[in-house]
């Protein structure tokens, strides 16, 4: 400890099980009105925090890329003879190849896990994870504090078709008991979302990332009317308010409340403009994770969900299953309950029905069922 006091410090913090004391000023901030996709956002969260935290480590099952999950400038973890013109390894590297093995990367992170001290996350396509489901699995079982990248998250991208779109994934993998399954709705959803995985140690989750640019939103500290948004700070409880149900230009009772996840949030948002424009108070919920919102206190889920508020919308592109806890017998979801296609990911989106406009038209309908 005392020749090298660097190091000690170090070791005491990561068996403390603590972040270092400059990770929040090391996370970016991204600009507001700028479309970023989430797994981009990713990938600068993963290299500013990188230089910080030198015991987060991981890689991508052969697609780190697609995945952003390379810590840029780092050492490869491979045997110094295999190193290549575009890999440099040795034993301390922290970038992991996998291979396209998705299965086994799962499981390599799991005994990294076990084994204590160290982060380890890896990377692959949400609909991927199906080949990691047993590891997964596993994961939850044991209560490691795995980290799973999963990028492409639905229809969004696009022109690979429907083999490679998820579908049923997000409602099969949020079945799993222990696992956290997360989906921020922007940029700065993604840093906040980062920071609150990395402080938990009992139990693994996954990070849901599009491909697609989406929207970064004016965060306030609180919600306002207007263009400014809910804080992220709101991100670690799961769900939290977005925008705010106003009137006339003042913050008024909501009349409904709409719920997404992931790049659907901005329908959310578009649609409470269009209802607003009607004179329906309309509150957006973003709900990042299920899993952490269920853990809040029944306070907060009814500050957030309020009872008295019925008419309720879910959007998510993938299966409804779930959501009925959240909407209620009088709420609609805006969702997908088939395969998709092939095409560009707005034609997609346009052909399928998950649009602002549907969601406005469905909060309209379950508004209007209270009253028959």
């Amino acid at each position: 400890q005392a020749g090298n006091p660097e190091s000690a410090a170090l070791l005491e913090r990561v068996e403390a099980k603590k972040l270092p004391g400059d990770f929040e000023a090391a996370l970016p901030v991204f600009e507001a009105g700028k479309d970023v996709s989430t797994r981009a956002a990713s990938g600068k969260v993963l290299n500013a925090i990188g230089p910080v935290m030198p015991e987060l480590w991981g890689g991508s099952a052969d697609l780190a890329e697609s995945n952003n999950t390379t810590i840029e400038g780092s050492p490869s973890f491979i045997p110094t003879s295999r190193s290549t013109a575009a890999w440099k390894g040795n034993p301390y590297g922290r970038v992991l190849h996998f291979g396209i093995r998705e299965h086994a990367a799962a499981s390599i992170v799991n005994g990294i896990s076990l084994h204590g001290r160290t982060r380890a996350f890896s990377g692959t396509f949400l609909i991927f994870s199906d080949y990691q489901r047993p590891a997964i699995r596993l994961g939850a079982l044991m209560g490691v504090p795995s980290l799973y990248v999963w990028t492409h998250d639905s229809i969004g991208l696009g022109e690979d078709g429907p083999t490679h779109q998820p579908v049923e994934q997000l409602a099969s993998l949020r079945a799993i008991p222990g696992l956290d399954v997360v989906r921020p709705g922007d940029a700065n959803e993604v840093a906040a979302a980062w920071k609150a995985m990395l402080e938990n140690h009992e139990n693994p989750a996954g990070i849901v990332l599009t491909r697609q640019n989406i929207p970064t939103y004016a965060r306030g500290t609180g919600v306002a009317d207007g263009d400014t948004f809910g804080s992220t700070a709101g991100v670690e409880k799961g769900g939290y308010v977005l925008a705010e149900a106003s009137k006339d230009g003042s913050t008024a009772e909501a009349q409904v409340i709409l719920i997404g996840t992931g790049s659907e949030v901005q329908l959310a948002v578009n649609a409470r403009e269009a209802l607003q424009a009607e004179g329906i108070p309309t509150r957006v919920v973003s709900m990042p994770c299920v899993e952490w919102f269920n853990k809040q206190d029944a306070a907060y889920r009814d500050a957030v969900l309020p009872s008295v508020v019925k008419a309720r919308v879910s959007v998510e592109a993938g299966l409804a299953l779930g959501w009925k806890e959240f909407v209620g017998d009088a709420g609609r979801s805006i969702s997908l309950e088939h395969f998709g296609a092939s095409a560009d990911y707005k034609r997609l989106f346009q052909e399928f029905g998950i649009t602002a406009e549907a969601v406005a038209a469905a909060a309209k309908e379950s508004l209007a069922g209270l009253t028959n």
